[in-house]
């Protein structure tokens, strides 16, 4: 029996609403697999290489399983930026500033990500934004700066963006470029493909690098869990749940979850890293979260001429 359109919109928001679980939980359990400054685990290159991995090796399989026909030229140079921003670059910067900094401190810096996404796409893709998109993109980045600030202050590090911050600025850059990238071949190829070609077209570099970056301390057991979990559900699955959810419930209504993301990472990394909810955080969370909310809405409705 056919679900009706209303079924099919719920449907939608409940696999968005995984997605973006999934993608929450990356920030927690990327810590878990990496480790601190003062009690390291994995190399944050093993976690990236190994991560994509896994991913690439499940892309395989469905790609198969689905006779996918081979890229065309026009679109591997895309599929190529995607792999260098989502693939390398996202997950290598994050993984050293988790070394440096709590996820908590990593959800408010990257909570700008769909904002970044927006601005690259209207720079990359020539799509016209409004003043105000710009205006709130802008409040955004100077909240992140002056968040970024006072952690530094309140941790003993002077007045300053810290390493470990201007490390996660680069990973939003790096992860927005990507998904700009992705989207220029995702009609022509369907979404699921894209990532799973991106993972696919990954593994000459991702293989050989975790052979060659492989522990050769002793590993704790969650630490391997949370690498197995960044490879299978952050870089691959959470994509599948959340495309399929925007392709159910429609874009605007389901992408306005991804809001959402930010507090789960930091609600998720209280039970998993026994880390604090401190009132400037969720503050400043909470800020960045409603002009991203604002920001896309000027996004979504470009000035006529």
């Amino acid at each position: 029996m056919n679900n009706t359109p209303q079924q099919r919109e719920n449907l939608g928001m409940w696999l968005g609403l995984l997605g973006v679980v999934f993608f929450g939980l990356t920030l927690p359990m990327t810590r878990l697999a990496t480790g601190t400054v003062d009690a390291p685990q994995m190399s944050p290159w093993f976690v990236t290489w190994a991560r994509a991995a896994l991913a690439g090796g499940l892309s395989l399989v469905y790609l198969v399983a689905v006779r996918a026909p081979w890229p065309l030229a026009a679109q591997r140079g895309p599929l190529y930026l995607s792999l260098a921003g989502n693939v390398i670059g996202y997950p290598l910067l994050l993984g050293w500033a988790l070394r440096h900094v709590t996820a908590s401190h990593a959800a408010v810096i990257t909570a700008l990500l769909p904002l970044a996404t927006a601005a690259a796409a209207a720079w990359l893709m020539q799509q016209r934004a409004r003043l105000g998109f710009w205006v709130f993109a802008a409040l955004g980045s100077a909240l992140v700066a002056v968040y970024s600030v006072l952690r530094a202050a309140q941790m003993g590090h002077g007045f300053g963006l810290t390493w470990a911050d201007m490390l996660l600025v680069g990973a939003v850059v790096a992860a927005s470029l990507g998904y700009v990238a992705g989207a220029k071949v995702t009609a022509s190829m369907g979404a699921e493909k894209v990532i799973s070609w991106v993972c696919v077209m990954a593994l000459p570099l991702t293989l050989p690098g975790a052979w060659l970056t492989w522990p050769e301390q002793t590993i704790a057991p969650i630490s391997w869990l949370a690498l197995l979990y960044v490879g299978v559900f952050s870089m691959w699955a959470g994509f599948f749940a959340w495309f399929r959810g925007l392709s159910l419930g429609g874009p605007l209504r389901v992408s306005q979850l991804q809001l959402l993301q930010p507090f789960i990472s930091i609600l998720a990394a209280m039970p998993l890293l026994g880390e604090s909810l401190d009132a400037m955080t969720l503050g400043f969370a909470l800020l960045v979260v409603a002009t991203v909310f604002m920001g896309r809405r000027m996004a979504n409705t470009p000035k006529s001429n």
